[in-house]
């Protein structure tokens, strides 16, 4: 049962395997590029595990940054996860001490797969989540580690390699678009996200938008799960 859990995670998480070696690459080259190694390559990536807020984070290092401002915008760019932790508090209940490693790896990619994808049967959820979450997040370690290490050897010019970052999220979303026959909640993903982009502006439009995308399932909730419901029918 393990071997098939773990084969059944491994299937499942080919996608972001894929996605995170290559970005895992950038980001340790794009480090190593500003003067840091490779352990700070691994200790961002295992501690962190932040995704886009790493790429922002070596400017903020590099550049002296203070602590403060470093915890303001560590609250700004990811602040989308804490709706994410809202909307899995049922999914993780009686995970119990996993659940503080669940928490600490509910990346946007993790997050798809634990919310899109079928518990395989006779596997414990909690179980299944933890080896989803860990795979992922060694994705991302390998592939930082393995860009640190490369970019010690061979020159690279780091220009645009903070945008493969933004490549995955487009991937991510079609690959949910084409997954699914419902497609509200993307729209009004994207709907609530331009409007905010141009109430806003680019540098403070991401907290309204999340609360706005929040609201807006919230309320049509209902309307949501019966859409599901009949399209499995």
């Amino acid at each position: 049962m393990r071997a098939k859990r773990f084969r059944t995670a491994v299937v499942k998480t080919l996608p972001v395997m894929a996605g995170y070696i290559v970005l895992g690459m950038g980001f340790g080259i794009l480090l190593k590029g500003n003067g840091y190694g490779v352990l700070w390559a691994f200790a961002m990536s295992f501690f962190l595990y932040a995704g886009s807020m790493q790429f922002v984070g070596i400017s903020l290092i590099a550049g002296g940054a203070s602590l403060i401002s470093i915890a303001l915008t560590t609250l700004m760019v990811n602040a989308r996860h804490l709706f994410y932790g809202i909307s899995m508090i049922e999914r993780y209940k009686g995970a119990g001490l996993k659940k503080l490693y669940l928490m600490h790896a509910l990346t946007d990619e993790t997050y798809s797969l634990v919310c899109t994808e079928q518990v395989p049967e006779e596997t414990d959820p909690q179980q299944y989540y933890l080896l989803v979450s860990l795979l992922n997040q060694a994705y991302w370690v390998v592939g930082s580690v393995a860009g640190s290490l490369i970019g010690s050897v061979l020159p690279f010019d780091t220009t645009g390699i903070d945008f493969a970052m933004t490549a995955l999220f487009v991937t991510v979303f079609v690959e949910q678009w084409l997954g699914t026959k419902e497609h509200r909640p993307a729209l009004i993903g994207v709907a609530a996200s331009v409007l905010c982009l141009l109430v806003f502006g680019s540098e403070r439009f991401l907290i309204p938008a999340m609360i706005a995308i929040t609201v807006i399932l919230m309320t049509i909730r209902k309307q949501l799960e019966k859409g599901e419901t009949s399209n499995e029918q």
